[in-house]
C-alpha cells in the first residue's frame, strides 16, 4: 500500500529544498566574497599603496641581506651597538608577551636589579640614573624602539667601541628618533646600528 502525501506536505518539502538550495548558494557567495575576493583586495590595496609596510617594514643590511624588521626588536649583546629593551619572548615575534609578572613579584625585581647592574657596569651610569625603558620590558616583548634617555646612556660606550666621536654618533641618534607624535619620542634600534655599521 503507497502512501501518498497530501498537497500541504508536498508544498512544504519544496519549500524546505529551496530554503537547503538558498542557504548553500548563500554559503557560497560569501565564501568566495569574504574568503577569495575581500582578502585580494585588502592585499593588493596594501601593497599598492603601502608596499614597505605591508611586506613587514623590513629593513636589509649594506649587502642588501634581510636582517629584520622595523617593527620587531632584536637582540643586541655587541659594545658596539645599542641595546634595546629587556623582552619577555627572547625577541621571537611569533611568541609576543610581557611577562605578566607584577611589580611586588621578586622574580621581576631580581631580573631589573641585574639588568641594572650589568648597565651600571656597561655604560658606567648609576642604577638611579638608567632609564626605566632599559629595566623593563614591553607589553609585547618585541618592541623595537627605545627612549632618547635610553639612547643618550650609550652614545660613549658605543662610541668608544667603534672608534667614533660623540658627536657623530649623537647626530645619528637624532637621525633615527621620532618625535613621537601623540605617544612618546622614540628612538630606532635596529635602524641606528644599522646605519653605525654602514660608517664602516
Amino acid at each position: 500500500m503507497s502512501v501518498t502525501s497530501s498537497p500541504r506536505e508536498a508544498a512544504r518539502d519544496s519549500a524546505s529544498r529551496t530554503g537547503v538550495l538558498t542557504a548553500l548558494r548563500f554559503t557560497l557567495l560569501m565564501a568566495v566574497l569574504l574568503g577569495l575576493l575581500y582578502p585580494l583586495v585588502v592585499v593588493g590595496l596594501g601593497q599598492l599603496a603601502f608596499p614597505h609596510q605591508a611586506n613587514g617594514s623590513l629593513l636589509s643590511d649594506r649587502e642588501g641581506r634581510i636582517v629584520g624588521s622595523a617593527l620587531v626588536g632584536q637582540r643586541f649583546t655587541s659594545e658596539r651597538y645599542f641595546q634595546g629593551r629587556p623582552s619577555a619572548v627572547d625577541y621571537a615575534s611569533d611568541a609576543v608577551a610581557g611577562s605578566n609578572l607584577a611589580p611586588s613579584n621578586p622574580a621581576l625585581r631580581e631580573r631589573a636589579e641585574a639588568d641594572a647592574r650589568r648597565i651600571e657596569t656597561r655604560d658606567g651610569v648609576e642604577p638611579g640614573r638608567i632609564p626605566v625603558d632599559l629595566l623593563t620590558a614591553s607589553g609585547s616583548g618585541v618592541d623595537p624602539d627605545i627612549s632618547p634617555a635610553a639612547a643618550a646612556i650609550q652614545i660613549d660606550r658605543v662610541a668608544r667601541a667603534r672608534g667614533l666621536s660623540p658627536s657623530a654618533v649623537t647626530a645619528l641618534v637624532e637621525r633615527y628618533s621620532d618625535s613621537g607624535g601623540l605617544d612618546q619620542p622614540t628612538v630606532d634600534v635596529l635602524g641606528l646600528n644599522l646605519a653605525l655599521d654602514s660608517l664602516e
